[in-house]
């Protein structure tokens, strides 16, 4: 093993330093990590941090090769990773839009989680070696929820990762989600804004809006189409990049994502259909400037379930807006 420099993706800004390495490496305990930053083996753009270092999207971690210094994943409480089988890495493969000598985009499925953790040994975080094609191996500079599909970009360079994490902690790129929702929408389009903090739950970690505590986020939303009052089809805008910020502002709305149980409860399932029991929740654009000059745009097919709940409800995917146009960006 080798040593890695890991950039700061925009949904960890703001993470403690402590934290962000038991996402993203379990298997290693507190007290290593702290010898670690006491020996100068850990640094954050080339410093000596503490562990209560707050992290900001675009830094650079230097991780050190921790081999067999790190207990084993079994003992640590954690899932044990396993190997990508060949189907997996053959699906991943199937699933790029657009690759180049400076990145990679995917159309991620829903259900495959971004990086490992308990109960998670299989991720896309631990597939990302069969992507090296000889070359480094390609980094994430950001994320997307286990339960939720679409564009997902990866670095094939340390540059490119400055370079896209930059673009998108500066707000340069142009996200565009779809979304089923249940309910209608009070308007065809609009804003919705509410802080965001974290809270811990009987349902594990949560967010919700606290204007108090919270990080600022603001959500654009317009309406595709309306199914009686049952649900709606509609394209959200995120201008801010906070931990499940569409799901608690279409949640806020009045309105939850179809499927998404752990905000919306009950009310997030219409009973009486046929609809898949599943989050309706799709990254489908992308618009950011590529490392090498210009800008990149990417628009990603949405998965099956989606597919089938749309044709289910009546919507036509005809119908759907250039997801590029008639927004306003910062």
């Amino acid at each position: 093993m080798s040593v890695e420099t890991v950039a700061v993706t925009q949904d960890e800004d703001g993470s403690r330093l402590d934290r962000w390495f038991k996402r993203r490496y379990p298997a290693l305990t507190h007290g290593r990590l702290e010898k670690l930053l006491r020996t100068g083996q850990i640094r954050v753009d080339g410093k000596r941090v503490k562990s209560g270092e707050r992290l900001e999207a675009g830094q650079q971690v230097r991780v050190p090769p921790l081999g067999d210094e790190a207990p084993s994943p079994s003992s640590s409480g954690h899932a044990v990773p396993r190997p990508a089988a060949e189907g997996e890495i053959r699906a991943l493969r199937r699933a790029i839009l657009h690759e180049d000598a400076h990145l990679i985009v995917i159309n991620k499925e829903a259900g495959l989680a971004v990086q490992g953790g308990t109960g998670t040994p299989h991720h896309l975080d631990g597939m990302l070696e069969s992507l090296a094609d000889g070359g480094e191996t390609p980094r994430l500079v950001h994320r997307l929820d286990k339960d939720t599909s679409g564009v997902l970009v990866l670095a094939r360079t340390q540059a490119a990762a400055r370079a896209l994490t930059s673009a998108f902690r500066s707000r340069e790129a142009l996200k565009v989600y779809w979304a089923i929702v249940v309910g209608r929408p009070p308007m065809l389009q609009g804003t919705i804004k509410g802080a965001l903090a974290k809270v811990a739950g009987g349902r594990g970690e949560r967010m919700e809006i606290n204007e108090e505590e919270g990080k600022r986020a603001v959500t654009d939303f317009r309406v595709v189409d309306q199914a009686a009052k049952a649900c709606a089809w509609v394209e959200l805008h995120p201008r801010t990049g906070r931990t499940h910020q569409l799901r608690v502002h279409c949640l806020e709305m009045g309105t939850p994502i179809l499927g998404d149980g752990k905000y919306g409860g009950p009310g997030a399932f219409l009973e009486g259909t046929e609809l898949p029991k599943r989050m309706h929740l799709h990254a489908r654009a992308l618009a950011l400037p590529h490392p090498a000059g210009g800008v990149l745009e990417i628009i990603a097919p949405p998965p099956p379930h989606f597919v089938e709940s749309l044709k289910t409800l009546g919507f036509a995917l005809s119908d759907a807006p250039n997801p590029f146009e008639g927004w306003d960006v910062d």
